[in-house]
């Protein structure tokens, strides 16, 4: 077997690559060509998408069944032609060719202008004991994004990134391993975008030209190599078929969209209602109201405290009747405690639900609760078992839940002993018999298996209404069951900044609704430090507030009472953007679109927006460049090409080129494409009255569109076509509403309509087209 001696394995050992090709078989879905022992599979899934896998013994891996990607068969055959020339095997597609190379194998790729793209290097592929990889040409000015939760700069070039989940506690710009393992990257040049899924849930790593310029290395420690490349030529092209592949988001109720407030932790009854009347009282908006740890009886995961909840359902009804909803934290460290009458941990035990060593002794750790066991989430029976669980929570009223430690963080010793971080064994048994595997296979997948546990549990016990369920640690995929924050930030300004890099790269991984915690969880945030997040946080898909235990409170009224009103200002600007926002969460829900993006999302060929992770983009229209930095009372803001206007004072500006927006404490600098049309509602203080009765459409002058998707914002109906679309169509100061279509029993309504510059307009909407015409 040929051997490569270049970069060395930390193992010393050499790599084993590919030899030529000896023979090639062809059926109706790809080629497999066998390098004299070791295959290569090259599978076309669609026009704009290829499977590549490389098995060193000669037999694929079986699909598990919590595979983040569906079955090549699942995918309609795609037409492609092959070509056998002297040295090479062509495959292609309307979109893409792919040149298996016979001496030695490798793959190059090709878009319809020839241009080269994820192409293999010397070596291409190879192997030792316990690693196989490929390596990759990095084409000249090519940049990468993506690789899921990622702290620092948006741009991942000459960086290395490993894919484990970690509790990453006190999570810095260099941190590498977070919470969440996505181990999908898109790679974009001016004219050319593509990205790659690495389909494998052991540990693995990206080398983007770090150790090696030049060369980008995929590589993991599981038993192949298996890898989907998904060709553009844009970035949204490329996420739509990502999302195709690895699923959708579920739409989420309405009041999941509003403002969060949490803190570790309002922890009595009384004090959660302290917090509901300030709300009120202020007139601040607010949906949700959360309750960490402390709510529970000595850390057991589905009680509740005797003491400071003794009427928890009381409680949860009183916050329903002023518009609150609640939501619960689980965590999967059950308490270990024989004989003592907890029925979590004794039916589990009894049941062996719990995860164990490979000698068959019961694994455990340190949590919250003390000493603590796991379930594995990986049996199907375990997972439903847990999810019946949550009845406890649900009877009660409790409408959403938030998953946490599910990395799962354990310690060696009890908290606060300055214990080490520990994991469950690598060859810890888990899984179900016909696919008992061990934790090496299966780490990646604990905390999202607790959260599919936890939607479908959710699905089950609140059939009528749809949940709201968040997770700190996930695979792939996570995006079809939960919400996901970025774990333990910091109050300061660096991670107040790192916060918008990393939720771009969570989008263009796939993962629609995310936020970080507003104002930082640990340490306290400065007055003006707190100002400016609620200003980034309306930007943010999740709007939650949180802060830890020990610190300053960080609810908008404690920073006084200049802080207060800017809060309240665009707290409410978050409730009256809610359709356009809503509107945004549809279209993640159907087509795998983020709803906070970079601007190289909609301008990719404009190399000036590869770096900008300060400016931002909600949905298609809205562009913020919030103030990240103390002291700052303006700030240079780059305009793409086209007119944009300034959302506060109306006047247009002319891109591309650079501006000094005006930014004092009390302003967000915001812009609006020309020709957009943004839905409005009018303010409120909770969406428990959804749909509003009235609309107000902002509109743009120029040429473009805007979008409208209602339904009733609560219950499942929307999977029965109940749901109405209105389209709006701008032209020059022409306004034009197409026909309302859809099943969604919309009553009639007043509509005003503001063109920018021009004045205002009212109707009475009944969903029958019509053209408004202002003055030029």
């Amino acid at each position: 077997m040929p051997q490569y001696f270049g970069k060395l394995p930390t193992n010393g050992a050499p790599w084993s690559v590919l030899a030529n090709v000896c023979d090639l078989e062809r059926d109706g879905r790809g080629i497999t060509v066998d390098c004299g022992g070791p295959k290569l599979r090259v599978g076309v899934l669609a026009p704009n998408l290829v499977r590549v896998r490389l098995t060193p013994t000669g037999a694929f891996f079986p699909q598990r069944s919590w595979a983040a990607s569906k079955e090549d068969s699942a995918w309609p055959e795609t037409e492609f032609s092959m070509h056998q020339r002297a040295g090479s095997i062509e495959i292609a597609t309307e979109h893409l060719r792919v040149v298996v190379e016979s001496e030695p194998c490798r793959i190059a790729c090709y878009d319809r202008q020839e241009r080269p793209f994820a192409c293999d290097s010397a070596p291409a592929m190879g192997w030792h004991t316990g690693a196989v990889a490929a390596w990759k040409a990095i084409e000249a000015g090519e940049h990468f994004y993506g690789f899921g939760e990622r702290t620092g700069l948006l741009d991942k070039l000459s960086q290395r990134k490993t894919n484990w989940t970690s509790d990453a506690l006190d999570y810095g710009s260099l941190t590498d391993a977070m919470y969440q393992a996505i181990p999908f990257y898109i790679a974009l040049r001016p004219g050319l975008a593509y990205g790659v899924y690495f389909n494998t849930t052991f540990h693995s790593h990206f080398d983007l030209g770090g150790d090696e310029p030049g060369r980008l290395r995929l590589e993991t420690q599981g038993p192949e190599l298996d890898y989907y490349l998904i060709y553009g030529p844009t970035p949204a092209e490329v996420l739509a078929t990502y999302t195709e592949l690895t699923g959708k988001m579920e739409l989420p109720p309405i009041w999941a969209l509003g403002y969060h407030q949490c803190r570790w932790s309002y922890g009595s009854e009384a004090e959660v209602r302290e917090l509901a009347y300030e709300f009120r009282s202020r007139r601040i908006p607010c949906d949700v109201i959360h309750l960490d740890i402390d709510y529970m009886r000595g850390y057991r995961v589905f009680t509740w405290s005797p003491k400071r909840f003794a009427d928890p359902s009381g409680l949860i009804a009183d916050l329903a009747d002023q518009g609150f909803r609640t939501v619960a934290i689980v965590d999967p460290g059950v308490k270990y405690e024989l004989d003592a009458g907890y029925a979590v941990f004794e039916e589990g035990l009894q049941k062996d639900y719990f995860v164990r060593q490979a000698d068959g002794r019961l694994f455990h750790g340190y949590v919250w609760p003390d000493k603590a066991v796991f379930p594995d989430f990986m049996r199907a029976e375990v997972r439903a078992w847990w999810g019946s669980w949550h009845k406890q929570l649900t009877e009660m009223g409790v409408a959403g839940i938030w998953n946490d430690m599910n990395e799962p963080a354990i310690d060696d010793r009890p908290f606060g002993d300055s214990g080490n971080k520990i994991s469950f064994p690598l060859d810890a048994p888990q899984g179900d018999l016909a696919e008992r595997t061990t934790h090496a296979e299966t780490h990646n997948l604990y905390g999202q298996m607790m959260v599919r546990a936890c939607r479908e549990a959710m699905a089950r016990l609140r059939p009528a209404e749809r949940s709201f369920v968040l997770t700190r640690a996930g695979f792939a995929g996570v995006q079809r069951h939960a919400a996901v924050w970025m774990g333990d930030n910091q109050s300061q300004w660096e991670h107040l900044e790192m916060s918008l890099p990393m939720l771009l790269n969570m989008g263009l991984s796939g993962v629609a609704f995310v936020g970080a915690d507003i104002g930082g969880f640990a340490e306290n945030a400065t007055a003006e430090l707190f100002t400016r997040w609620m200003q980034v946080g309306i930007l943010y898909p999740l709007m939650r507030a949180h802060s830890a235990l020990g610190t300053a409170r960080h609810e908008p009224w404690v920073f006084g009472e200049r802080v207060e009103n800017i809060c309240r200002e665009y707290i409410e600007l978050r409730y009256r953007l809610l359709p356009y926002l809503y509107s945004l969460f549809w279209r993640a829900s159907t087509a795998g679109e983020p709803v906070l993006r970079p601007l190289l999302y909609h301008y990719p060929d404009d190399e000036r927006t590869y770096h900008l992770h300060d400016q931002v983009m909600l949905g298609p229209a809205l562009m913020a460049a919030p103030v990240l930095r103390p002291g700052v009372d303006c700030r240079a803001v780059y305009l793409p090409g086209g007119t944009w206007y300034d959302w506060w004072s109306g006047k247009g500006h002319t891109g591309p080129g650079w501006i000094l927006a005006p930014a004092s404490l009390e302003r967000l600098p915001l812009f609006v494409r020309a020709g957009a049309a943004i839905p409005m509602a009018p303010v409120r203080q909770h969406t428990g009255d959804w749909p509003p009765t009235g609309l107000i459409w902002r509109v743009f002058p120029g040429h473009g569109t805007g979008t409208l998707y209602e339904d009733d914002g609560h219950s499942f109906a929307y999977r029965k076509h109940q749901w109405t679309l209105t389209t709006v169509r701008v032209e020059g100061t022409r306004v034009t509403f197409d026909e309302r279509h859809g099943d969604h029993p919309r009553p009639d309504r007043d509509v005003q309509v503001e063109l920018v510059g021009r004045g205002t307009q009212s109707f009475h909407d009944d969903g029958s087209a019509r053209q408004l015409q202002f003055d030029p």
